[in-house]
């Protein structure tokens, strides 16, 4: 059996080279802690976990995200072995709480910086950070190549979905900024500038979409775009419904009860082609709830190249959950109602709703009678668009792609030279952001 510890050990080790101090777990902790740890463990049943607060914080919520994405599904129920795999989750929240907050008291730490803010250990480690009052930074891969989102204080999942709008509404918007967006928006149609899409070959044809999924364009189409599943399941306070597969399923009921309109599921690719394929289908969900799908029903399934936006097109107007793709599609004049934690939300674009009754009410609108939006609001989600893939995406020059390989990009730089201030604009900007706490902003329009 591969010891378990050596693949972080060995890529921890790089960081010894430099001088630095590395902190182990079994510095910080004991074997009371260990007692305690699995005392807890035993004594709350699984069904508890994801709720479990431990000195306040919520380290059950992450456990049980991260087990999640483990099993690749929005459920643990009819998972093998799940209570099991989540206790192990749990034991490891509670470690590495206890790790933290013992590391956190004999160090004076200003700020911390890390990957995702979420799961275990990343998660647990910026609930403690917070609570000590730690500055904190986190990070993850842009959709554009070679560019990464950084966030203050929480995983970009929620900060995306809170930032004030006065982050970008007052900013430049020229012809030329707006002419910018619409090329880049249109390269999403194929991947082009990104190094995270999901189709080689699109089809944007509209005579596969009627061959493939029997839709009738004589009829109102409303849109619905799905997300993986088991994606970062983490309790969001303006969510309508508890989960996605709860909205996805309430949609079909009252679109069954609705025979004049059609609606057209776009299952998200990531199903098949992500990095972490999903283990729980939403095609699968939808049949266990309906042997026979309603006739106004039609899927997209995620194998399928027809191509998202160019379906969308065709939609009245389109119903999200938690998918990024609203950015584009108010940014293509299409309406958005929003059940869940899309990024697009709060932003004053979308129709945006925070309840099941609330939900109710907007579907019992449709179709809109206004299936566009106006030339001012398109502009204005063109400058959110602009926002979010050429500002918040900041772009690093030493980080370069590597497609064929586990891990999608390496660092390339001849010397240390490379790194220092005034090279790279980018990245002097992500140092600035974690040492100084500026925004994460890369201000392409001025450029």
């Amino acid at each position: 059996r591969e010891p378990l510890c050596d693949v972080c050990v060995q890529r921890g080790s790089a960081f010894s080279e430099l001088g630095l101090s590395i902190h182990f777990y079994s510095q910080y902790l004991t074997q009371i802690d260990h007692d305690e740890i699995c005392e807890i463990v035993r004594s709350v049943p699984p069904e508890k976990i994801p709720s479990y607060r431990y000195e306040g914080l919520p380290v059950g919520e992450h456990a049980y995200a991260g087990c999640l994405r483990y099993y690749s599904t929005g459920t643990l129920e009819d998972q093998y072995l799940s209570n099991d795999v989540l206790k192990r989750y749990f034991e490891a929240a509670l470690g590495t709480t206890k790790v933290m907050l013992r590391l956190t008291s004999h160090h004076d730490f200003e700020a911390a910086c890390f990957h995702h803010g979420i799961y275990i250990p990343q998660g647990v480690v910026g609930e403690v950070c917070r609570s000590k009052g730690i500055r904190v930074s986190t990070w993850n891969t842009a959709y554009r190549e070679r560019c990464f989102v950084f966030s203050h204080e929480d995983t970009y999942h929620h900060t995306l979905l809170d930032e004030p709008v006065s982050a970008w509404k007052d900013m430049t918007f020229t012809d030329r900024h707006d002419q910018e967006i619409r090329q880049y928006i249109e390269s999403r149609w194929l991947g082009s500038q990104d190094w995270i899409y999901f189709h080689d070959t699109p089809d944007d044809s509209l005579d596969t979409l009627v061959q493939e999924t029997g839709v009738d364009i004589a009829k109102p189409i409303i849109g619905m775009l799905t997300n993986v599943m088991w994606d970062a399941q983490l309790h969001y306070r303006q969510n309508a419904f508890p989960g996605m597969l709860d909205w996805i399923l309430e949609t079909v009921e009252y679109f069954r009860q609705q025979p004049n309109l059609q609606l057209l599921i776009r299952v998200h690719p990531a199903e098949l082609r992500g990095i972490q394929a999903s283990r729980q289908f939403v095609v699968d969900e939808i049949r266990k709830a309906y042997s026979e799908l309603p006739a106004n029903v039609f899927v997209i399934p995620p194998g399928s190249n027809i191509n998202t936006y160019a379906a969308m097109l065709r939609c009245n107007c389109v119903l999200i959950y938690g998918t990024k793709t609203g950015v584009e599609l108010t940014s293509m004049g299409i309406p958005v109602i929003v059940a869940g934690e899309a990024w697009i939300r709060n932003k004053g674009l979308t129709i945006d709703v925070t309840s099941r009754e609330e939900y109710q009410q907007v579907l019992k609108r449709l179709p809109l009678a206004e299936s566009r939006l106006t030339e001012q609001q398109v502009r204005e989600a063109r400058k959110y668009a602009y926002h979010f893939f050429l500002r918040r995406m900041i772009p690093i020059n030493s980080i370069v792609p590597t497609p064929e390989e586990k891990i999608p990009f390496k660092v390339s730089i001849e010397s240390l030279e490379k790194l220092l201030p005034g090279i790279d604009e980018g990245l002097d900007l992500v140092c600035d952001g974690i040492m100084n706490g500026t925004p994460y902003i890369y201000r392409s329009e001025e450029k």
